[in-house]
């Protein structure tokens, strides 16, 4: 099986987020459903419907977060150094604007672009591997052509 890199940050994260679904979310569903059979007629008893569709979620989440985990290459951006990749915090300057965005390449799980976190398969990320501070990239967004210049690479 492919082995799903993440930093410690976001591996944490997920085993924090599983933790919580099964002592709570998972215990507090069936409580739920428990007191919703009890009034009676399932069939029409919308409560009933709605924390089954809950627990159904709960539990694919579960699994979901349990396969990630298991898969999980663990990398520590701090033992890494020289040009662009995984792990990476890279500060950019946008050409066109003269804004600065400093962003950390991270796995698909962790990604948060609000948080700085970019998908390494994004494709911002994938025009940045492999490049040096100074370096000039373009790249095609869904909200057209952008051209950055890389001003620092840390491995923080």
């Amino acid at each position: 099986m492919e082995k799903i890199p993440m930093t410690r940050r976001g591996h944490t994260a997920l085993e924090v987020e599983l933790k919580q679904l099964k002592s709570e979310e998972r215990p507090a569903i069936i409580r739920a459903i428990s007191e919703a059979r009890e009034h009676g007629d399932l069939s029409e008893n919308a409560e009933y419907h709605s924390a089954k569709e809950k627990q159904s979620f709960i539990e694919g989440r579960i699994k979901e977060l349990e396969g990630v985990i298991s898969r999980a290459e663990v990398i520590d951006p701090t033992k890494l150094k020289g040009p662009i990749k995984f792990g990476a915090t890279v500060t950019l300057v946008d050409e066109d604007t003269d804004e600065e965005k400093t962003w950390q390449i991270v796995g698909e799980y962790e990604a948060n672009i609000e948080n700085g976190l970019l998908n390494m398969k994004s494709p911002i990320a994938r025009a940045l591997i492999g490049k040096e501070a100074g370096d000039s990239v373009e790249v095609r967004t869904p909200g057209g052509e952008k051209s950055y210049e890389v001003l620092k690479i840390e491995y923080i």
